[in-house]
This record gives C-alpha cells, sequence and structure tokens, in this order.
C-alpha cells in the first residue's frame, strides 16, 4: 500500500486522511514548467503536478524554483480544494434540508387568513365578470 510523501508535515496528512483521501487514489507527476526563467525553467520538471482520481480534481503548482518547494505547495492546495468541494456538498445538502422544511412546513394563523381573504377577493371580482354580461 501506498503512503504519503515525506514532504507532508503530520498536519497535513492528518487533514488528507480526515477527509478521506487514500495516497494511491492522488496522482503526482513532475513536469517541466512553462513561462519565463530561461534555460533553468526549460531543463528541469521543477513544477508539480496532483489529480485527486475519484474527484478528478487537478493542482499544478509552479511558484517556486525548487521541487520540493513546488511540491509541498501543490500538496496543501489540493487538500484545500478537497475541503472546500466537501464544504460546498455539505452547504449545498444543508440548503435543500432547509428548502424542504421551508416548503412542507404548517401555516401561521395570520397566513391562513390572507390566503382565505385573497380567495374571497378573486371570487368576488370573478363573480362580477360571470354576472351582468351583455352577451355578446
Amino acid at each position: 500500500m501506498a503512503d504519503f510523501p515525506e514532504v507532508l508535515e503530520a498536519p497535513l496528512r492528518a487533514k488528507f486522511v480526515s477527509l478521506g483521501v487514500r495516497p494511491e487514489e492522488i496522482e503526482e507527476r513532475f513536469i517541466r514548467g512553462t513561462g519565463a526563467g530561461g534555460q533553468k525553467i526549460n531543463k528541469t520538471s521543477s513544477t508539480v503536478w496532483l489529480r485527486h482520481g475519484p474527484t478528478g480534481v487537478e493542482v499544478r503548482c509552479q511558484r517556486e524554483r525548487s521541487q520540493l518547494t513546488n511540491r509541498l505547495l501543490a500538496w496543501e492546495e489540493l487538500a484545500e480544494k478537497l475541503a472546500w468541494r466537501r464544504a460546498e456538498a455539505a452547504n449545498a445538502a444543508r440548503a435543500e434540508r432547509e428548502l424542504t422544511r421551508r416548503q412542507t412546513r404548517q401555516k401561521s394563523r395570520g397566513q391562513k387568513t390572507r390566503m382565505i381573504q385573497t380567495k374571497k377577493h378573486r371570487a368576488k371580482i370573478k363573480g362580477a365578470r360571470r354576472g351582468g354580461g351583455d352577451g355578446w
């Protein structure tokens, strides 16, 4: 069984464990960077690319010249993205439950009274339309 890289400190490893992410679910590649930097950027594979298989979340880090630093930053960014995704899913589920609760709750006495008054008013208007027409 694979394990998380040694570069990850204990708090970051704990975060991945709490998110339910297993090390074998994450694909890690070291690729050549792009952009300014000249010969150094063109010759070294200091850019780190991570992908979490089950969710499809991808992270690419090229902030520093050091591969080790970029690797740590990429893992931190991946943990943040996965945590944000989980929080968003929880918020969406909570909002859905709240919407259902509001739609199915009992109406207050005042709401019922206003609803009945509105119905009587509409019935009176429609009744007036029916009554004294000239019959074409």
